[in-house]
């Protein structure tokens, strides 16, 4: 069987949504806007140059784990299982991991970035010849609907690589955790990337990188509110800060305005005072034991870890009961 064509299913947020939240997050005392907007096409394309900046460990650091232990991974998962991938990304570790898996029933790509998701699907259906592919576009942090495939699964079991799961707190992982454990159902799985904490240093220099690329992509939160929003933001007079906040074990991604100004957006003017921040992403970093308890409060049992030589970065089985 040759997929020639791929039917979506498709749970795409309106873009009413996209200028509630922006308003919203923008009315508060503390500004905010909602981290799954970074992750337009240009986004998410920008999002994958940042993984290839020297800086930027966590993707070499889990491909070289994904490499090292495949097999092991792969036994994890088990036989005839549909693998549904959330933030599908550009998926060169799915590929890796489905050419180790025994008789995969299906793969279900998750992403909220419509384009980049079709991209991506296309480019695995064609290389797992056989492969039912059966994307979904979804904002994946919602329950969504986990498309039935033509194979019976043996099981289910939840992929979600790279470090996303830091982007949530504490609470919104754990209930990320509870709908992910729902979605496998009792006795499916869930492998997941956990980065570690490790030096600030480390750290700091990941997520504002010399050559700029992170700071691109965090502005371009604000270029994709003028283009589809009507917004009036002055991307110059904007800056990219990203510490790391050492007591809550986090990145703090920000955007700061430099100088005192009036934004407008659909029409709401917003007055900014120089060094005004709008938080954009956290990226919180665990202890292994820690992650570990923040999965058990979601109904999930850890059965395998494997990290690497330096303990920067972890890739975790758990199980549903």
């Amino acid at each position: 069987m040759h997929n020639t064509s791929l039917k979506v299913t498709d749970f795409e947020p309106e873009l009413g949504s996209f200028l509630a939240d922006v308003l919203r997050g923008l009315s508060k005392p503390h500004k905010s806007l909602p981290t799954q907007y970074l992750y337009d096409e240009r986004g998410s394309q920008l999002f994958d140059q940042i993984c290839e900046t020297p800086e930027y460990y966590p993707t070499r650091t889990e491909l070289g784990i994904m490499r090292s232990h495949s097999d092991a991974l792969a036994a994890a998962v088990g036989a005839n299982a549909l693998l549904i991938e959330y933030g599908s990304g550009s998926s060169i570790k799915t590929r890796l991991l489905l050419d180790a898996l025994v008789d995969p029933a299906g793969y279900v790509p998750v992403d909220i970035s419509r384009e980049h998701l079709m991209n991506s699907a296309k480019a695995l259906a064609e290389r797992f010849d056989g492969l039912e592919v059966l994307p979904v576009c979804a904002d994946f942090t919602v329950p969504f609907d986990v498309p039935k495939s033509a194979k019976e699964p043996a099981r289910r079991v939840v992929y979600f690589p790279g470090s996303t799961i830091g982007n949530f707190t504490p609470d919104g992982a754990t209930d990320l955790l509870k709908t992910m454990a729902s979605e496998a159902g009792r006795g499916g799985g869930l492998l997941i990337g956990v980065d570690l904490r490790k030096d600030t240093a480390v750290l700091e220099a990941a997520y504002d990188d010399a050559a700029g690329v992170t700071a691109a992509f965090n502005l371009n939160l604000l270029t994709r509110a003028n283009r589809e929003l009507g917004a009036n933001f002055d991307v110059s007079k904007f800056s990219h800060s990203a510490p790391y906040d050492t007591e809550a074990g986090r990145i703090e991604l920000s955007l700061v305005s430099d100088v005192d100004q009036l934004v407008t957006v659909n029409g709401r003017s917003f007055a900014f005072t120089a060094g005004e921040e709008i938080h954009t992403e956290y990226s919180h970093k665990y202890t292994l034991a820690g992650f570990e308890a923040l999965a058990a409060k979601a109904g999930l049992v850890r059965r395998n870890v494997w990290t690497d030589e330096r303990d920067y970065f972890s890739v975790q089985y758990f199980e549903v009961q």
